[in-house]
């Protein structure tokens, strides 16, 4: 019996000392990782910050000049992810200077603030995460006065050298302008008239829990904040971009943690997780307006509220609809030197921006909102 237990003791330690030696092996002899950024050689760190910055410098210019030839050169278009990536800028820069022509602005410049967060080695060239928050500077016609909105984007993207320049070999981001290419339907000159013709707010005695809720808003609207504060959402919340969206859990937490609305069974955030009513874009405008504690300003296409627009207070949302069901959530918190409403959200991270602006889909319906504080 003893001889027995024994042979169990010098199998077990056999098999146990081969197993040790396996892993041991494996982490010895296997290809050494890929250095994340901080592991690169602070030249090459430098370096690449450099190249990444004159690309986004060289891009916005093009974009605000409307050249697509200048764009072009940034991309190796031999690739045909680059390909798709310059295709799809194109597309955003005709956007953007429609749009501002349907608002009787003039973009005068568009700067970016970039962080790379991580960077390895691809080939013959290099692939980086990046942390952007790019701002916009216009000008309405006719008006001394400069308005800025930030937007905030987390690139993939690869570049390769060409010749003596690093030119994007792939690009991805959630773009806000993305499906925003239909601005026919409201380019007209009725709107652009009752937009120049707004004045710059003066709104005085706002309520104490408003102001609260824009602070909170301002102050973690992600990458498009500004820059003292962090470019960062409030840790406390999980983060549900890859889960659905976070503009409602974003919108939800302005109420709680801003403007001190208490929580309920049905509006509820504990333990990591929400309710859907906390959550879900959909559930959390149908909680606000049935449960009184908001109310409808006006509902329709944008021709249809462009004038009760300018009813909004800072703190109040809009709900943007896509076939009756509300897929997003802006809070409003300032207006520009136009009167024209500006809002915060969350994916993609918004600062200020024009509350129309990369909504102008032909199937977009608004819902403006009074919350009642």
């Amino acid at each position: 019996m003893k001889l027995i237990v024994i042979r169990k003791i010098t199998i077990y330690i056999v098999v146990v000392f081969l197993f040790v030696s396996a892993v041991t092996a494996y982490y010895v002899l296997r290809p050494k990782t890929v250095p994340s950024f901080l592991e690169l050689d602070e030249n090459v760190q430098r370096f690449l910050s450099n190249e990444v910055k004159y690309i986004f410098n060289h891009r916005n210019e093009s974009i605000l000049k409307a050249d697509s030839e200048s764009l072009k050169k940034l991309y190796n278009m031999n690739s045909k992810n680059a390909q798709w990536a310059y295709e799809h800028d194109i597309k955003k820069m005709k956007y953007l200077h429609s749009w501002s022509d349907k608002q009787g602005v003039e973009f005068k410049d568009i700067n970016s603030h970039i962080i790379v967060r991580y960077a390895k080695v691809k080939g013959e060239g290099y692939n980086l995460n990046l942390l952007v928050s790019t701002e916009y500077i216009y000008k309405y016609k006719e008006s001394n006065s400069t308005n800025s909105f930030r937007i905030g984007t987390y690139h993939t993207i690869d570049i390769m050298s060409s010749e003596n320049n690093w030119i994007i070999n792939r690009e991805w981001y959630n773009d806000p302008f993305a499906d925003s290419l239909d601005l026919d339907t409201i380019n007209n000159q009725k709107v652009k008239d009752l937009i120049l013709s707004g004045e710059q707010k003066q709104i005085k005695d706002l309520n104490e829990r408003r102001i609260k809720a824009i602070e909170y808003a301002d102050m973690y609207c992600g990458a498009a904040s500004l820059p003292e504060y962090g470019f960062k959402y409030n840790s406390n919340y999980r983060d549900y971009n890859n889960a659905g969206g976070d503009c409602a859990n974003f919108a939800s937490q302005m109420l709680f943690e801003g403007a001190q609305f208490r929580k309920n069974r049905t509006w509820n955030y504990e333990r990591g997780a929400g309710s859907k009513s906390w959550l879900n874009a959909h559930a959390f405008n149908s909680y606000m307006l049935n449960s009184g504690r908001a109310s409808v300003i006006a509902r329709g296409t944008y021709k249809d509220v462009i004038s009760a627009s300018y009813k909004f207070l800072p703190g109040d949302y809009v709900a943007y609809e896509k076939k009756g069901k509300v897929t997003h959530i802006s809070v409003v918190t300032a207006s520009d030197s136009k009167g024209y409403a500006l809002v915060n959200s969350h994916n993609a991270d918004r600062y200020r921006v024009p509350w129309d602006l990369g909504w102008s889909n032909k199937g977009v319906e608004f819902v403006l909102v009074r919350v009642h504080y």
